[in-house]
């Protein structure tokens, strides 16, 4: 019965939406058709900030940057108790999520989901943000020129996750 609702909960909510819609009497089509050119245009907008960030993203992977990086912060990293297999993900996470994912989805086949370096590595995915990605888009395609404390904030928040991700892991295993 579960499995039903959760296959049909989709087509329940647009059913629920339009019924909605006549109930109050408002002209359902014609309100999806100016939302869906409002979202074309957002998409217009959007785009070479997204453009953007993925050719950066690459090209700090591709030029060997992030290696140098690594093997560079790798004694710091161990320090503070972090895996230095992590790293990559830590530094991809901020700037791309789709990045990110492929980092991850390495870092789980070669460790394993169930060790201490799988288990950092899904807790930073969960709870960490790609900041700049998220800055250059929303705040981009919105116009706002200066981002006063947002990434200072931003970077502080995921600094946090990531120590909290270590102590969690540390208690799990």
């Amino acid at each position: 019965m579960i499995s039903y609702i959760i296959k049909g909960i989709i087509p329940i909510l647009i059913f629920s939406i339009v019924t909605y819609g006549i109930i109050k009497k408002v002209k359902v089509y014609d309100c999806f058709i100016e939302g869906v050119k409002d979202g074309i245009a957002l998409s217009l907008r959007v785009f070479p900030y997204i453009l953007a960030m993925l050719v950066a993203v690459n090209l700090f992977k591709e030029s060997g940057a992030l290696k140098a990086f690594i093997n560079l912060a790798a004694p710091i990293v161990s320090f503070i108790g972090l895996p230095p297999e992590v790293l990559p993900l830590v530094l991809i996470k901020p700037l791309s999520g789709s990045g990110a994912l492929g980092v991850y989805t390495d870092i789980v086949k070669t460790f394993g989901p169930d060790t201490f370096i799988g288990i950092v590595a899904s807790i930073i995915m969960g709870t960490t943000e790609t900041i700049f990605y998220t800055i250059s888009v929303y705040l981009g395609s919105a116009g706002v020129k200066k981002i006063r404390h947002t990434l200072w904030a931003a970077l502080l928040t995921d600094f946090t996750a990531l120590i909290i991700s270590l102590m969690v892991a540390r208690a799990i295993i």
